[in-house]
């Protein structure tokens, strides 16, 4: 081990200031959560999860309900309202960033579900014109099995993109008096 003493003012300068970034990187941290906003909807609108795998696709009964409900829906399974996309966003602290989004649907989306996992609705239709009488019912959610489509995360260009962001930030806080 050994000892360095440093008897310069502007290096000393340069590492008191360095100290005074480190304690409160809010500002970097919310630039991280700007980055990871924006690249968690570039993703989600190619179709990919972080590590670059394309999302599962819709199954063939997902797609013959969404035809007899006359749904229009978008490229990807989770285009179908836009609602998680633009639900994404991101919180920064001095010393931490997380993002994500508040859609209802969004951890299932992300992590999947089975069927049933969440119980069901269970109840008694009403007569209409189309059913005169009515009906008891019972449908499980969800109504089928929801494959994993993680959507939040870090990609290898994300990694890249924190460490140039922290690398400006630390040049940036030493060269401040």
């Amino acid at each position: 081990m050994f000892e360095l003493e440093i008897n310069d003012a502007q290096v000393r300068t340069a590492f008191a200031s360095l100290q005074a970034a480190l304690t409160d990187m809010t500002q970097p941290m919310d630039e991280i959560g700007q980055t990871m906003v924006l690249s968690t909807k570039t993703r989600m609108q190619a179709g990919i999860s972080p590590d670059g795998t394309p999302f599962a696709p819709r199954s063939a009964v997902t797609l013959a309900r969404y035809a007899a409900e006359g749904k229009k829906y978008g490229p990807h399974p989770l285009w179908l309202t836009r609602t998680m996309q633009q639900n994404i966003a991101h919180a920064a602290s001095p010393d931490s960033v997380s993002w994500g989004s508040n859609a209802i649907q969004a951890a299932v989306m992300h992590f999947g579900a089975e069927q049933g996992e969440f119980g069901a609705a269970i109840g008694r239709t009403r007569p209409s014109e189309k059913r005169p009488r009515s009906q008891d019912y019972f449908s499980p959610i969800p109504w089928g099995r929801i494959p994993a489509r993680p959507f939040v995360g870090l990609s290898d260009q994300d990694r890249t993109d924190i460490t140039e962001i922290l690398g400006e930030w630390l040049v940036r806080g030493a060269d401040q008096p």
